[in-house]
């Protein structure tokens, strides 16, 4: 017997997005949104975005790449929600550059890492944690930390959500 599909993609997807698409609620959605536009290159979905009448979105969309990330303000009653992002950028020093210098903080330098790929981490003014994959193709894989590698990747992951609890 064939599995039957669960999730839909390519053109079974009449909205906008992929087969997963993250939401974030952070205060001032609009601000990340701006934030994401200056720092990843990120394209707002203006036709999407909706406001209520007091002013805060309750829905907006943010084209990354060739995914869809949704926003929200956090309503009355509504705790912020900001997420955990993996995105693949071409150049992870000159994205890193862009966003600290919109206030975020740098979590892990660029490092080198698994599968010819650079990986650095920011944390952004709204409490998004973004991972930043830089292809480096014909980088060496780093040596494990068991033997005598660098423990930046883990290390600044740990300390960032041993201080953030």
């Amino acid at each position: 017997m064939a599995q039957q599909r669960i999730t839909l993609e390519g053109p079974a997807i009449t909205g906008r997005g992929r087969s997963l698409n993250p939401f974030a609620i952070v205060e001032d959605a609009a601000g990340f949104i701006a934030f994401a536009e200056q720092v990843l290159g990120a394209v707002e979905v203006t036709e999407a975005r909706t406001s209520t009448p007091a002013g805060r979105l309750i829905h907006a969309e943010l084209r990354v790449g060739d995914s869809v990330l949704l926003l929200a303000d956090p309503q009355e009653g509504w705790g912020t929600h900001p997420g955990l992002f993996q995105v693949w950028v071409a150049d992870v020093d000159a994205v890193l550059a862009r966003a600290v210098e919109r206030g975020a903080d740098l979590v892990t330098p660029a490092t080198q890492f698994y599968g010819s790929v650079t990986l650095a981490r920011i944390l952004d003014p709204w409490g998004t944690l973004w991972w930043l994959y830089q292809p480096s193709p014909g980088q060496p894989d780093p040596l494990p930390v068991w033997e005598g590698g660098s423990d930046t990747v883990f290390r600044t992951l740990d300390e960032h959500f041993r201080a953030h609890r």
